[in-house]
């Protein structure tokens, strides 16, 4: 029987299964078994599965899984907790790295607190309250945060014809002059509302500083109460050295049987 080490770890009320696979002897990259894995009550639960590899570019590559069992370009809550994640495994010796991901090379930095700053990925193809921060993602300003349905209105936008065929994550949020945001996500591969969003968080942050007067650093409050702070530089259309900071946490380190995980749902 397969045993795989694992800890989970969250960042703003953001959370995910971690696992050291430097030796790459991980299983296999079975989208039933990842998904029951990040299963709740049935499995171990998380809103996203992380792999920590070998990278000959960088001083290590992060894998990222949606709780769905699809792999993903990028996670912003997730690469601040993998960056501390591989410091304690050993895979980087310093507080500073660059790691490997689909979306790009990321640089990290870990700061005193228990908190992590990461340069995110250029954002780039902006739309109408749109724009690729990493993984797509649609704004949608609301007046009360605390009304929206989430799962409702999200799912709908996530599925629209407008972004098939990969859909998109859809941010709900309030923006507060000068430099203030309220969000709530819902995000494709969990197909649902999550605690928070890195990459929603840099996307809430540079379209209110491009459309609506909002100035860096820009501080997003997420729906579990957290803080994140996203700063970058702009010329008004074009965005650079943008950059998300928050805390992260070690929850707790388990054991899990590959093997008898409900891959079928039985």
């Amino acid at each position: 029987m397969t045993k795989i080490k694992f800890v989970k770890m969250h960042g703003a009320g953001n959370d995910f299964i971690m696992i050291d696979n430097r030796l790459g002897d991980f299983p296999g990259y079975d989208y039933r078994r990842l998904a029951a894995m990040g299963t709740r009550r049935s499995g171990v639960g998380c809103e996203g599965i992380i792999l920590v590899e070998n990278s000959d570019k960088a001083d290590f590559k992060m894998r990222f899984f949606n709780p769905d069992g699809s792999e993903a370009e990028m996670c912003g809550n997730g690469a601040r907790c993998v960056a501390a994640f591989a410091r304690a495994i050993g895979a980087v010796s310093g507080d500073a790295m660059r790691f490997e991901t689909i979306a790009g090379i990321v640089s990290a930095q870990i700061l005193p607190g228990n908190l992590v700053k990461v340069g995110m990925p250029d954002p780039k193809d902006f739309g109408d309250d749109f724009v690729v921060a990493g993984v797509p993602h649609k704004i949608v300003p609301v007046e009360n945060i605390s009304k929206v349905d989430v799962e409702k209105l999200g799912r709908a936008i996530r599925l629209s014809p407008e972004f098939a065929p990969d859909g998109t994550n859809v941010d709900f949020v309030v923006y507060r002059q000068p430099n203030k945001a309220i969000v709530r996500t819902y995000e494709r591969g969990v197909e649902a509302e999550t605690g928070a969003c890195g990459t929603g968080a840099v996307a809430t942050a540079v379209v209110g500083v491009k459309d609506y007067g909002l100035e860096f650093p820009v501080t997003i409050k997420t729906v579990k109460g957290y803080e994140l702070v996203v700063d970058g530089t702009t010329d008004g259309e074009n965005f650079s050295g943008v950059t998300l900071t928050g805390p992260y946490k070690k929850v707790f380190e388990g054991v899990l049987d590959w093997d008898e995980l409900d891959a079928d749902g039985e």
